[in-house]
C-alpha cells in the first residue's frame, strides 16, 4: 500500500466491518459469523476540518476537497494466527502493510453475534491479539539473528550494534513486552524497516452498546481501566449508530445526536488516526475554483508538498507564497494580505507547518 493507511483489526465479529462501513461509507459485508472478511476492504475517510468548511464560505469555490485517509478492514484474528490458524497468515501479511493499528474491542452483548471465545471479555481478547502480534513478531527476529549471526561469525559484517539491539528485541518479546514500550525512539527508528507489529502505533476503539455511551457498562470500565494503565490511547464507539448515522443528511444527524445527548465519535476516532500517522495539513486555493486540504507528513519541505500536488511542481519548484489559514480568514482575502505583507515567500527547504495556505510558483 502506497498511502499512510490505519488497520482496523480485532478477533472476529467485534464489528470491524460495520466501523469501517461507518468511517468510509462502504458496503463491506457484515456477518453475525466469524471470518465474513476474507479479503480485506479498504477504503477513504474525508478528515474532519472546521477550517476548511471556512474556506469554503471565504472563497465560494465549485470544488472543494478535503483531506483524506485510507483504512484497511483487515480479516480477524484467532489464537495461534501465527501459526496459520484460521485466517492467521492473512491477517499477519495484511497488518503489516498499515502504518496505525486500530484495534476493535466488543464490549456490546448482542446475543445474536457470536463471540469465538464464547463470551464477552474485552481484557482477554486484547491480551489474545497481543501475544498474536508478540509471537508473529519474535519468529521475525529469529530469523533477522540467525542470519545475521551467521554473517558477523563469517566475517562478511561487523554490525554488532544491530545484533545486540535484534538480541534485545528477543529477549523482551520472550518475556511478553510489547516493542512499543520497551525501546527507545531510536531503536524503533533503526527497526522501522522490519515491519514489526507490535512497533506500530496503536489504539482502542471499544466497540459498545448505543446505552454505554451515556452510562458505561462494567465490561466498558474495565477497558478504560485497562487502557489507562498500558498509556494507550481509547475512544468509545458504537459502531452500529454510527453506521445508521451515516445514512443520515448533516441536519438530521444534529437533530439526532441532541435528542440521544451524545456526540458523534466518528470523527474523533477519523481525527485520532490522522494524528498517529504524523500527518498535517497544508491548503491550496485554485484560482477561487477549487479549495483542498492535502495531508502531508509532518516535517516534509514545500518543495517536497509541491510535488503532493502535481510531480512537475516539484520538479519545477521556485518559491512558495504561504499565509497561515487562521490570517487569511481574518484578513479576508489574498489580495488584502499580500497588500499588508501577511504572505511570506518561502524557498525550497522551508517545512510546511500545519494550518498553511500555499501557492506554489514553478517552472514548467
Amino acid at each position: 500500500m502506497a498511502s499512510l493507511c490505519g488497520g482496523i483489526i480485532g478477533l472476529p465479529n467485534v464489528g470491524k466491518s460495520t466501523l469501517f462501513n461507518a468511517l468510509t461509507q462502504g458496503k463491506a459485508q457484515v456477518g453475525s459469523f466469524p471470518f465474513s472478511t476474507v479479503s480485506p476492504n479498504v477504503g477513504i475517510a474525508s478528515v474532519p476540518d472546521s477550517r476548511l468548511e471556512s474556506l469554503t464560505k471565504l472563497i465560494n469555490p465549485e470544488v472543494t476537497k478535503a483531506a483524506v485517509v485510507e483504512f484497511v478492514d483487515v480479516a480477524g484474528l484467532v489464537r495461534g494466527a501465527h501459526q496459520g490458524e484460521g485466517l492467521g497468515n492473512e491477517f499477519l501479511s495484511r497488518i503489516r502493510g498499515v502504518d496505525v493499528l486500530v484495534e476493535v474491542v466488543r464490549c456490546f452483548k448482542e446475543e445474536e453475534i457470536a463471540h469465538l471465545e464464547g463470551d464477552i471479555e474485552p481484557i482477554r481478547d486484547i491480551q489474545i491479539i497481543e501475544l498474536e502480534l508478540l509471537l508473529s513478531d519474535l519468529e521475525i527476529i529469529g530469523r533477522r539473528l540467525t542470519k545475521l549471526n551467521k554473517l558477523v561469525k563469517s566475517g562478511l559484517t561487523e554490525d554488532k550494534e544491530r545484533l545486540s539491539l535484534l538480541e534485545k528485541v528477543k529477549v523482551n518479546l520472550e518475556e511478553g513486552h510489547s516493542l512499543r514500550r520497551v525501546l527507545r525512539q531510536e531503536e524503533k527508528d533503526e527497526l522501522s524497516k522490519e515491519g514489526l507489529l507490535s512497533l506500530k502505533p496503536l489504539f482502542y476503539v471499544a466497540n459498545v452498546d448505543e446505552d454505554d455511551l451515556t452510562s458505561p457498562s462494567p465490561l466498558l470500565k474495565r477497558l478504560r481501566r485497562h487502557a489507562s494503565e498500558e498509556g494507550i490511547d481509547s475512544i468509545e464507539i458504537c459502531a452500529q449508530l454510527e453506521a445508521e448515522l451515516k445514512e443520515l443528511s448533516s441536519e438530521e444527524k444534529i437533530e439526532f445526536l441532541k435528542e440521544l445527548k451524545i456526540e458523534e465519535r466518528i470523527d474523533r476516532l477519523i481525527k485520532e488516526v490522522y494524528r498517529k500517522l504524523n500527518l498535517i495539513t497544508f491548503f491550496t486555493i485554485t484560482g477561487g475554483k477549487e479549495v483542498r486540504a492535502w495531508p502531508v507528513k509532518r516535517g516534509i519541505s514545500i518543495s517536497r508538498a509541491a510535488g503532493k500536488v502535481h510531480s512537475d511542481m516539484e520538479k519545477g519548484f521556485i518559491r512558495g507564497e504561504v499565509i497561515v489559514v487562521s490570517d487569511l480568514l481574518k484578513i479576508g482575502s489574498i489580495k488584502r494580505a499580500k497588500e499588508e505583507g501577511r504572505v511570506r515567500t518561502e524557498g525550497k527547504d522551508y517545512l510546511v507547518r500545519d494550518g498553511d495556505v500555499i501557492h506554489f510558483r514553478f517552472s514548467s
